[in-house]
């Protein structure tokens, strides 16, 4: 299961995010987006967990507590809707 990690302090490092979440199963993917120009954190990203139990318990933990001084927000991806392909000539 994809899960978006909202609201980041900009400190925060992709360790500290794994244990955070290790502590409910395994983790297959991290993705702490970034500034491509200064490296900094930009308070968001993505964890994918392989067992969809086990990433549920980390969503209903994790979300609305506290990490390094800020309330964090954890949810679950949900899938885009695929847009027609087609557009209307004028």
């Amino acid at each position: 299961m994809n899960i978006y990690i909202g609201q980041l302090p900009y400190t925060v490092t992709e360790d500290e995010i794994k244990q955070l979440f290790s502590e409910f199963g395994e983790i297959e993917s991290l993705n702490l987006v970034k500034d491509r120009f200064s490296g900094q954190s930009k308070g968001f990203g993505f964890i994918d967990m392989p067992n969809n139990s086990e990433a549920d318990k980390a969503i209903k933990a994790l979300n609305k507590t506290m990490l390094n001084g800020r309330e964090i927000k954890v949810n679950q991806v949900e899938q885009r809707k695929k847009r027609d392909k087609r557009r209307p000539r004028y």
